[in-house]
């Protein structure tokens, strides 16, 4: 069916009277976890299609999530990501298609100031990934088909390292207890829309409970897991308009060592530039490559064929 995920040939297709619409839809990402072996946050949901045969007057509006906010930074205490906001592409009567925010990472000493605990990676486009001592990565959620992303990564079965976020193309790989060492995050899907490869949704590294390594981000603008020490640096944000997830802080000594933000969504349409009616709200970024015109949503806004 047109408008859920496919890629379908209508009658008329690329008639005087209608063309097809491509799309592609990517969620905020979630906020990564921490400190304390905490998850990476999971990437936001990713969704490619194209509507066949649309035509003149039809309206489609545009919804661009935000990325899920990091963890609170109280020292010496534990906190959870927020999960991203959805994206979407809705039309009547077509329906509406949705990227579903990434899931956030968490901390095993949530909630916070709270003893050691299991913390589940959060559910969402892509899950994000379990604490350390025992927590398992998020799933991705809800399921379509074909799939929005992919499982966050398990966390360390004792003190360790959390897991990393899943991503558009893979899941987040799991948290190791000794080194300890965060999983890195998802890999991210890679397409070409725009008229050159970019990579969306990967998802957050994870991050240690003490000295060891923070997992890598995902490839499609997921963020680097804390390490725990020496210098006890930042988690890093995933990247704007990617919905790549946060990073995981690492082992909390000061205030200063946050987990990372996850990536604002984006939603991008591509039709042959002689159908291009160039009507649209919200300012777009509008550009040419060969006989097709692109269309890229970092806010809300609307096309109308």
């Amino acid at each position: 069916m047109p408008g859920f995920g496919y890629n379908v040939l209508g009658f008329g297709s690329g008639s005087a009277d209608s063309y097809d619409l491509e799309y592609l839809i990517s969620a905020g990402g979630g906020g990564g976890g921490g400190p304390y072996g905490a998850g990476g946050g999971g990437a936001g949901g990713y969704r490619i299609g194209t509507y066949a045969a649309i035509t003149a007057t039809q309206a489609f509006t545009v919804t661009v999530g935000a990325g899920g906010a990091s963890a609170p930074t109280t020292p010496a205490t534990g906190g959870n990501g927020s999960q991203g906001s959805s994206s979407a592409l809705a039309n009547s009567p077509l329906g509406t298609i949705t990227s579903a925010g990434g899931g956030p990472g968490r901390s095993y000493r949530s909630p916070l100031q709270g003893g050691p605990n299991a913390q589940d990676g959060g559910t969402g486009g892509s899950g994000g990934g379990g604490a350390s001592r025992g927590g398992e990565g998020g799933a991705s959620s809800p399921v379509v088909s074909p799939s929005q992303g992919n499982a966050g990564g398990d966390g360390s079965a004792t003190a360790g390292g959390g897991g990393g976020g899943g991503g558009a193309a893979a899941v987040g790989q799991a948290g190791v207890a000794s080194p300890a060492t965060g999983g890195n995050g998802g890999a991210g899907a890679a397409n070409a829309i725009t008229g050159s490869t970019v990579y969306y949704s990967g998802g957050g590294g994870g991050g240690v409970e003490s000295s060891g390594t923070g997992g890598s981000g995902g490839q499609g603008g997921g963020g680097a897991g804390a390490s725990g020490g020496p210098s006890y640096p930042a988690a890093g944000d995933g990247t704007a308009n990617t919905g790549g997830g946060g990073g995981a802080s690492g082992y909390d000594i000061n205030p200063s060592q946050n987990s990372g933000a996850g990536g604002s969504g984006v939603v991008i349409l591509k039709v042959k530039t002689k159908f291009y009616p160039g009507t649209t709200t919200g300012s777009p970024t509008v550009t040419t490559s060969g006989a097709f015109t692109i269309i890229k949503f970092t806010g809300s806004g609307s096309y109308t064929a």
